[in-house]
């Protein structure tokens, strides 16, 4: 049967018609395991990844990089959202989770935002690029059990601490034992985030928050940005959180007591990742939901502070990346560098805080007082929170440090960690000021695969030494100042001395047989008067040094020209122009 004209004329349109319409997009539904389970469960690492592959395809905002190599030999990844019509200078956000993988709120949430994101749900400001680590301690979220995070309320199961070396991934900032760590540095000095958001689980007592947060501490951060965190972007937090209804407290920094009698911030020295990312001026914090709370509200209240920390930043955009410059060139303009921040008992701040009644009962299983918490009485009440540190000690801050090329270990690090430095052409002599460490502690427990010193003290001297080709120099006043001086200088809470990068300098290798010393002890003592009457005071004053043979020798030795130079000498320098 033919067609009539005017009906194969509408078989044609209706056709350019449709191939002329564009489909409409379609939502990224993904569900993921926490949705699925009714909030039993988290993701596992292999659906957390199909998850983020998925959104990767199905928008042209989402992209996914392998960034380098866990211990657990698995990549570490990264996540970026970019609107793709961002201002010409964006503000990077970068979101790291599952350092902790028992701590799982964050790795959940994360995929919560991403989607929201996609679907526009919740919008991205147009000045913000989000960066994402979907999990960091790959090993410990692979390591998945039901009972090593005793005190916490869900999910079913979940990561271990420890990473595949054992390694608390959160204590690896500095010494760097771990290619987690590694990869995170090529990951944190690529983005250079102006904000870094870390998200936890906490411990300690019991209160009425699902919220808290754990923000870098603001005198260490310093100038401007620190003030700014702490006067202006913690206090709009706060406010925004509570006119979301949620409730949000600073975090609860205390164990085995109640919170009644006040509680101070924590201190995040560089070994943790906040400590870590001050060095390079970054607003940073973390994200502590209270482990008793229900794992369904802990991570929809994370999902909801990350959405309010990314609104505050874009908000304040201008304001933050000013004032992390403006910090950098602070910093470099300082002739003395503070350090060894202790807390100011006397400044506080008081907090309506809601907490629980409670009381010390008797225990059933010790039969000697425990603390108790009633849940269902709650209350609220005043409590002092003390966040002011002041610095008591500083250090003269040199132009350029000197270190020789034998210490690859060290060298290593500051590569990583994008410091810039030269390398010695020739044999030379150069005017130094060297530290020979007068004092320093131990730990006698093994903490995180080390014997950390603690208690440092180092002496200065001045000497002029000879350096060879291929020693390494390195300009302090650069954008890692702060991480230069602050593994460098020995006496730092988290310097690379303390964590026993050093530790061969410590040990003296060679001696003398006192019965051959003896003759040249004489004749030393006799040719050098004022060494002779320093030990005759010693030997007046000191009963146990008059007693003792061998130290007498000792300390005539450590006096004399044969006495090595290289014990306890610091084999990092310092130049003043």
């Amino acid at each position: 049967m033919a067609f009539s004209k005017v009906a194969f004329l509408m078989i044609i349109l209706a056709f350019l018609i449709f191939s002329c319409t564009e489909e409409s997009p379609k939502d990224f539904d993904n569900k993921i395991g926490f949705e699925i389970s009714d909030a039993e469960q988290t993701a596992t690492y292999h659906e957390m990844i199909s998850f983020y592959k998925a959104a990767a395809k199905h928008s042209d905002k989402v992209d996914i990089t392998e960034m380098g190599e866990t211990d657990s030999g698995l990549p570490l990844h990264l996540i970026t959202f970019n609107s793709r019509n961002t201002s010409e200078n964006p503000l990077h956000v970068l979101i790291n989770n599952g350092i902790h993988p028992g701590e799982p709120d964050g790795i959940d949430a994360s995929m919560l935002l991403l989607r929201d994101l996609i679907n526009g749900i919740h919008n991205l400001p147009e000045n913000v690029v989000l960066h994402i680590i979907p999990a960091y301690n790959l090993g410990g979220m692979l390591n998945r059990n039901s009972t090593t995070r005793a005190n916490q309320n869900g999910p079913e199961s979940y990561g271990f601490r420890g990473n595949a070396k054992n390694y608390d991934l959160n204590r690896d900032f500095i010494k760097m034992d771990t290619k987690n760590m590694a990869a995170f540095a090529e990951i944190y000095h690529q983005i250079d985030p102006d904000v870094y958001v870390e998200t936890h689980v906490s411990n300690g007592a019991d209160y009425q928050y699902t919220l808290t947060h754990l923000i870098t501490q603001h005198n260490k951060l310093g100038y401007d940005l620190g003030d700014f965190t702490e006067n202006t972007f913690r206090p709009e937090l706060e406010k925004n959180i509570r006119d979301k209804e949620l409730m949000i407290t600073p975090y609860v920094n205390v164990f085995g007591r109640t919170p009644d009698s006040g509680f101070n911030q924590f201190f995040d020295s560089a070994r943790y990742s906040t400590g870590y990312t001050a060095l390079w001026n970054t607003l940073g914090l973390m994200i502590e939901t209270h482990m008793l709370k229900p794992y369904q509200q802990r991570v929809i209240q994370t999902k909801s502070m990350l959405e309010s920390i990314i609104d505050i930043a874009g908000k304040h955009q201008g304001q933050i990346q000013k004032f992390r410059a403006k910090n950098a060139k602070d910093f470099s303009h300082d002739e003395y560098y503070r350090f060894n921040y202790v807390l100011d008992s006397t400044a506080y701040e008081i907090l309506n805080f809601k907490g629980y009644t409670s009381a010390y009962i008797k225990s059933e299983v010790t039969e000697l007082p425990r603390l108790k918490y009633y849940n269902d009485q709650p209350q609220s009440f005043p409590v002092k929170y003390f966040n002011q540190y002041k610095a008591k000690d500083s250090i003269k801050i040199p132009d350029y440090y000197i270190i020789p090329g034998a210490w690859d270990n060290v060298l290593k690090r500051l590569k990583l960690n994008a410091v810039e430095f030269l390398e010695i052409e020739k044999d030379t002599f150069i005017n130094v000021d060297t530290y020979y460490i007068e004092k320093y502690d131990t730990y006698t427990s093994a903490y995180e695969g080390h014997y950390p010193h603690y208690n440092t003290l180092a002496e200065s001297k001045n000497n002029t030494l000879n350096f060879k080709k291929g020693d390494i120099i390195v300009p302090v006043r650069q954008k890692s100042m702060r991480y230069i001086i602050e593994t460098l200088e020995p006496e730092m809470k988290d310097s690379f001395f303390n964590w026993n990068f050093f530790d061969s300098i410590l040990q003296q290798k060679e001696g003398f047989s006192a019965y051959v010393f003896e003759n040249y002890a004489k004749d030393f003592l006799e040719e050098n008067p004022e060494i002779y009457k320093e030990f005759q005071l010693k030997r007046e004053t000191d009963d146990n040094f008059r007693t003792n043979a061998y130290q007498q020798l000792n300390w005539i030795y450590e006096k004399s020209p044969l006495y090595e130079n290289s014990h306890l000498r610091y084999p990092v320098f310092r130049v003043f122009d």
